[in-house]
């Protein structure tokens, strides 16, 4: 990186796909399978409620597939701003 500006929309896009990706989870961790549990109860998966489905499993699986993500978007943004480590 050869300037301040471009250290700063690095950094910027750095947090907001840290802050996408945080709220994400919490949306299905926290908000799928606590609080909108109850909308979810009718909807069958694997012989359990979708909403119980979110709170055993279904919040993990997303965190596994958000560390995949964050970690490609993380290198073609460390690509794109001269940072990668190739």
């Amino acid at each position: 990186m050869a300037d301040k500006s471009s250290a700063d929309a690095y950094w910027k896009a750095n947090l907001r796909i840290i802050y996408i990706c945080m709220s994400i989870w919490a949306l299905v961790s926290f908000g799928f399978g606590i609080v909108f549990r109850p909308f979810l109860q009718g909807i069958p998966v694997g012989g359990a409620d979708l909403g119980f489905w979110f709170a055993q499993q279904g919040s993990i699986l997303v965190f596994i597939a958000l560390i995949f993500f964050y970690t490609w978007y993380m290198n073609r943004l460390d690509r794109e701003h001269g940072v990668d480590e190739e």
